[in-house]
């Protein structure tokens, strides 16, 4: 189970940091990500971080503004948002993936399809007034 939370209404130009916390004790095993879903729009890819957070990937649109991170010992990933834009308003969700890498050498690189994780939170609303 995830739940996500830090959503919440700013201006252009502000920043935002969102959290997800996992229950149970397997987060470690997980890549996780977050999609953010604007509305009448499909689900997207933002960032996503692999089991251990040694490496990060972003979408293009968010990349040099928005920073993920994780702290596997809270079970929590983060998603720092700066230099926030009018068009980053969007419901946020955190995903993960199971990576039968997890623990060694090698890691599962977070895929960019929503279809390929196995659980999500609730989302948490960010709406970015102009």
């Amino acid at each position: 189970q995830l739940v996500e939370s830090g959503g919440g209404l700013v201006q252009t130009g502000d920043s935002l940091k969102l959290s997800c916390v996992g229950s149970g004790e397997t987060f470690s095993s997980y890549a996780m990500a977050w999609f953010r879903q604007a509305s009448g729009n499909d689900r997207n890819f933002v960032a996503g971080i692999t089991w251990s957070g040694s490496h990060t990937f972003y979408d293009d649109s968010v990349k040099g503004r928005f920073t993920i991170s994780r702290d596997n010992a809270k079970s929590t990933v983060y998603l720092e948002m700066n230099s926030l834009k009018p068009e980053d308003t969007a419901i946020y969700y955190c995903a993960a993936t199971f990576d039968t890498y997890a623990g060694g050498s090698y890691y599962y690189t977070p895929p960019r399809q929503k279809r390929k994780y196995d659980s999500w939170g609730q989302g948490t609303q960010v709406t970015v007034s102009s």
